[in-house]
């Protein structure tokens, strides 16, 4: 399975009268895709990897993929030991590039610590990233149920509450067409995972504005979320609460932590 497809910015019928398609297609450096690719493939394979290993992820040649780890551990970036590679310490600097550089981030920070100190749950910043929700800033309380997830980690958006609020920001045609393609395992016995019922959640999810999640990621947990909105009212993340189903029932959870969630959601459209 590849990990990347090679993507362009749309193209006009104007543009390519005025040759942009050429110049973007001129402009690509493949090498650097290849590159990438590989670095995400050691997240989907879960540790060190072979050369084989790497080029089956990424469908890219056992050459390509040679010289891109010659030269990602000639960089620092990644390891050799024998037949065997893995990603260096170094490779931490991509992802810290990225919530050192977000202004959602360095905004999100602060609001969640505060709501999570009120509400001694665990609170997280969300994106989308194509079938995924990815989290970008999380605050945890000692008391709260963390379940291990932490900046980086990433939940399928059909069977979360952040993805389906996520999704709930997108056009229609694309979400369906994208919750097609991709496989919607049953995680839980509580996991909903047929199309038209997980469309069904996606829409509630707008209509209401938030989505709760039921033990449907996790047998003894449960999660709610509410849409973040830039200054136009586009969605561009979903802020959640975790709760551990010992604590708090459903109803519970609606009295309780959607306030707090509503309330700490107002403090962003003044600040994007």
């Amino acid at each position: 399975m590849r990990t990347s497809n090679k993507t362009f910015p749309s193209i006009t019928e104007q543009d390519v009268t005025n040759g942009t398609a050429e110049r973007a297609e001129r402009d690509y450096v493949m090498a650097l895709e290849k590159g990438l690719a590989i670095i995400e493939a050691f997240g989907q394979l879960r540790g060190a990897a072979t050369l084989t290993q790497l080029a089956e992820v990424t469908g890219h040649t056992k050459a390509s993929v040679r010289r891109s780890l010659h030269t990602l551990c000639h960089l620092g970036y990644a390891t050799q030991d024998g037949r065997q590679f893995q990603l260096a310490a170094r490779a931490l600097r991509l992802g810290s590039a990225f919530v050192v550089s977000d202004a959602l981030t360095r905004l999100a920070q602060p609001i969640l610590e505060t709501t999570a100190e009120r509400t001694k749950e665990s609170a997280s910043i969300a994106v989308l990233d194509s079938q995924d929700s990815v989290f970008v800033a999380r605050a945890t309380h000692r008391r709260s149920l963390s379940v291990g997830l932490g900046v980086g980690a990433r939940l399928p958006a059909y069977a979360s509450a952040t993805g389906r609020v996520l999704l709930g920001g997108q056009p229609r045609d694309w979400v369906r067409f994208m919750l097609n393609r991709m496989g919607r395992p049953a995680l839980t016995v509580k996991t909903i995972t047929s199309l038209p019922k997980v469309m069904q959640q996606v829409d509630l999810a707008q209509r209401q504005g938030y989505a709760l999640c039921d033990q449907e990621l996790e047998i003894g947990l449960r999660s709610i979320a509410v849409p973040i909105l830039d200054r136009r009212g586009r969605t561009i993340a979903a802020m959640s609460l975790s709760v551990a189903t010992s604590r708090m029932d459903v109803p519970t959870i609606l009295e309780k932590l959607l306030p707090e969630l509503e309330r700490a959601k107002q403090k962003f459209p003044a600040l994007l």
